[in-house]
């Protein structure tokens, strides 16, 4: 078998890659279509207050945050498609409870319900069900660059559909959206054996260390702060494009705005992308990403009356902001343990979600108290602390984590395999694990020898047999 053979997928891990990154996608549509115009819709509702507009565009990441590893860990037990099934049948309740709501508080019931739902380390669990683990990257960059995508058509779709469904047509849009992933849960997703799988999920045991390991610590911090920023910060941009003091644009016209911007900042993202991870200056890209955040931040605070002065600035916002979104989930993987990546995993998704939550809060009630440029000074201050912290972070090793399963595994074989395994061209770590039947290896991609390596799990599942 050649390295070539090795890197195709077969027709089962195809199809689970498109139906899951779907799964996410339509998820993602839902929750963030609203982003660029609810503080506008929100103003409508009965009982508003730009505290309460901001708890409910941050509603969802605080039940998100919740339930997210628990609904995980139940996907062990009771298997991963009825848990996907339930999250996404509670996904459209909530989004049908905010389609029908006439108050503000309704809307703010609907999206915690909205985030009730949380199927996404189910999903995760599920594509490593159904991958070998020599794809297993593979398909999770698929369901990555899936989510990417689906935020940046969300923030250009919300601005056209308000015009032609409003806020609570799209709402209903998103009940209709967790339907069709029901649908393609039942009829398209493979079916698969579950089993444990430490690079994609949590293990209950782990999270004290993982809570007391700094540079994890510092990425965790990160990735809320990241999300904080943008939630706040979308909290109040159509505020400004709208208001006669600022911009003057009226909500109808803002999708001219966030299409060109999403499409150029996706295509610039890339080459800092290429920058960082092939040319291993990920520690460089990742600290001026973050700076360029701030100058966005400052951006908008200086140039918020300019309807070109906010394009410009919401440009390099997004195009940082891609930067970081993708660099990241790759950081944690990078600086996780071995055998510790779903749990590592599993906190840094809680602290993203944590952060749309404290975003909405606190931009909502900073905008009550100060008004647009409050919340930009705002979110200026925290990203500039975000780059202290930042600044502290070791430059990470180039490695990735690598799963080769393994057949009845014997405490005395341990040495034996931890060995052999590191004498093959680029495996860097090797962590064995009787109880899974597998070694956990970190492991340099460019130089791995995948042939060697899969022959080797092939021997030793024979020599087992």
């Amino acid at each position: 078998m050649n390295e070539q053979e090795i890197d195709k997928l077969n027709p089962t891990e195809k199809r689970a890659a498109m139906s899951l990154a779907s799964i996410y996608s339509l998820r993602m549509l839902g929750l963030f279509m609203i982003f660029p115009v609810f503080s506008l819709y929100g103003q409508q509702l009965e009982g508003n207050t730009p505290f309460l507009i901001g708890l409910a565009i941050g509603a969802y990441g605080l039940t998100q945050a919740i339930f997210q590893i628990p609904f995980g860990m139940l996907s062990d037990k009771i298997g991963r498609k009825p848990v996907i099934i339930a999250g996404m049948l509670i996904f459209a309740i909530g989004s049908m409870v905010a389609a029908m709501a006439d108050s503000i508080y309704g809307v703010i019931l609907g999206r915690v319900i909205q985030g009730s739902g949380a199927v996404a380390a189910a999903v995760m669990a599920l594509a490593a069900d159904l991958t070998r683990e020599e794809h297993r990257l593979k398909i999770m960059a698929t369901i990555g660059m899936s989510i990417g995508f689906a935020f940046a058509v969300a923030m250009i779709a919300g601005s056209v559909l308000n015009e032609l469904i409003g806020v609570n047509g799209m709402f209903w849009l998103t009940a209709v959206f967790a339907l069709m992933g029901v649908a393609v849960t039942l009829f398209w997703v493979p079916d698969a054996p579950k089993a444990f799988h430490r690079e994609t999920e949590p293990v209950p045991e782990q999270f004290k260390s993982i809570l007391k390991d700094r540079q994890l610590l510092r990425l965790d911090a990160g990735i809320m702060i990241l999300h904080m920023v943008l939630t706040a910060t979308f909290l109040v941009i159509p505020i400004a494009l709208v208001n006669e003091q600022h911009a003057n644009l009226a909500s109808s016209e803002h999708w001219k705005i966030y299409l060109p911007v999403m499409i150029l900042a996706m295509g610039l993202m890339v080459p800092f992308i290429i920058i960082a991870e092939n040319k291993r200056r990920m520690k460089e890209v990742f600290n001026i990403a973050i700076l360029v955040i701030a100058l966005a931040e400052l951006g908008f605070w200086f140039f918020n009356d300019s309807i070109f002065g906010l394009a410009f600035f919401i440009l390099v916002f997004f195009t940082a902001f891609n930067v970081l979104e993708a660099s990241l989930p790759s950081l944690i993987a990078k600086v996780s343990p071995t055998e510790a990546k779903g749990t590592a995993m599993g906190v840094y998704s809680t602290s993203q979600f944590l952060g749309a939550f404290l975003g909405g809060v606190i931009g909502g009630k900073l905008l009550g108290l100060y008004g647009v440029n409050g919340v930009f000074i705002f979110a200026m201050s925290i990203t500039l602390i975000w780059s202290v912290i930042a600044l502290t972070m070791k430059s990470p090793r180039y490695l990735s984590t690598f799963v080769v399963k393994l057949t009845s595994v014997k405490t005395a074989d341990i040495a034996h395999i931890s060995a052999e395994l590191t004498m093959i061209q680029g495996v860097a770590e090797v962590v064995v694990i009787p109880e899974d039947g597998a070694a956990y290896l970190k492991v340099e991609l460019h130089a791995l020898d995948k042939v060697k390596l899969k022959e080797f799990s092939n021997r030793y599942s024979q020599e087992d047999e």
